[in-house]
Parts: structure tokens; sequence; C-alpha cells
């Protein structure tokens, strides 16, 4: 059963905080390219936000052609709305946690003003930053507001994905968007590694059968 997301949380906390960020990422788990942050404030005067965004939910239960119609609706919706990235290097030299949470300050950053409470997937907690939060196990299935951010952090870094498939056209990133495919993990074995894939990341040998 696919869980649908709604704003009960929000409603819950809207009436002592007005801008609620919601935050997810994509790319935690690939071997390739950034970690990519989405961070999402919806309005809280808007009567008809859950219909106007039906069908948003956790973006890897969505198909692209879904996702891609849903995130201009998303970005036109919301009261702002950011993209936070961070890089294969900085994975490697930090360690995918804190790299995760230094796109999702950055996804903050770019927020048009600062939330005053963050609601996060489970494990994007940002002890750094002074605001109020709540982190939720599969949040992007249980908050609107973090299924949102899911969906544009998804599209975002595809998008990224994308163009790193110009660039690095053998590993094909464009079929994987990064992540450890049978056809990834050949093209690694064969090649060795391009500038952008995660180093600390080890490719197990049992991965190649």
């Amino acid at each position: 059963m696919i869980s649908t997301p709604d704003l009960s949380y929000e409603r819950d906390l809207w009436p002592f905080h007005k801008y609620i960020a919601g935050l997810d990422e994509a790319g935690r788990g690939a071997l390739a390219g950034p970690v990519c942050v989405g961070a999402v404030i919806l309005p809280d005067d808007e009567p008809h936000l859950s219909q106007t965004l039906s069908g948003a939910r956790d973006s890897k239960q969505l198909t692209p052609r879904k996702r891609d119609q849903l995130a201009p609706r998303i970005k036109e919706i919301a009261r702002s709305w950011g993209i936070g990235f961070a890089a294969a290097e900085e994975i490697d030299s930090m360690g995918i946690v804190p790299a995760t949470r230094l796109a999702a300050s950055r996804a903050v950053e770019m927020l048009s003003f600062f939330p005053q409470f963050l609601l996060t997937d489970f494990r994007l907690e940002l002890p750094e930053l002074d605001i109020s939060q709540a982190a939720l196990v599969k949040g992007d299935q249980r908050s609107l507001s973090i299924a949102a951010a899911s969906i544009l952090a998804k599209t975002a870094r595809d998008e990224f994905m994308r163009d790193l498939h110009n660039q690095y056209p053998d590993y094909e990133f464009m079929r994987h968007k990064g992540y450890g495919t049978l056809v990834h993990r050949r093209a690694i074995a064969d090649l060795g590694y391009s500038p952008v894939h995660r180093k600390t990341f080890t490719l197990k040998k049992t991965w190649l059968a």
C-alpha cells in the first residue's frame, strides 16, 4: 500500500510557526555524483493545497514523468524553495552523513527567508542550525512538505546527472543516475573511477556478478 502524505504535521505547527520547511535528500546511496537536498516552504493560507499537489509523495514512488510534472507546480505554489548539493569530493572528505547535512544547510540558505521550523526526513536532522525541527521516519510518505522537497531534490539531481552523462558518456549516467546498477558497476570495473565518483564508496567484487 502506497502512503499518501498530508498536511497533518504542518497544520499542528502552523499556529506557532508560519514558515515550516520540509527537507529531503536524493542520491545518498549513489556511487557517483552529488548528494542533493530539497527544501520547501508550503503556504499556510492555501485552502486547496492538498488538491493542488495531489499525487505528490516520496519521489521514489513516482515515475520520472510524474516528478517532472509536479516539480514546477511545487515551485509555483511554494512560499519558497531551495536546492543544495554536496559534491563527490566533499562526500569523500567528510563522509556521507556530514555531506548530506551540508547540502541541506545549503538548501536552507537558498530559501528567500529563514524557516522557523524544519520537518526533515529521518537522519536529516541539522543540529548545527538553531531552528526547532522534527525528523520523521519515512517523512516523505507522511508530510506533504517533505514529499515536495523529495521531488525537487530528485528532479534536480537527475538533471545534474544528465549533464554529467554528457561529460562522461562511457559511464551511462543517463541510465542509472550514478546508482550501483550492474551496468554502472561493470563500467567502473572496466574504466576505473571518474572524477565524479565517490572513491570512499567501496565497490565489492561480488557486486559485479
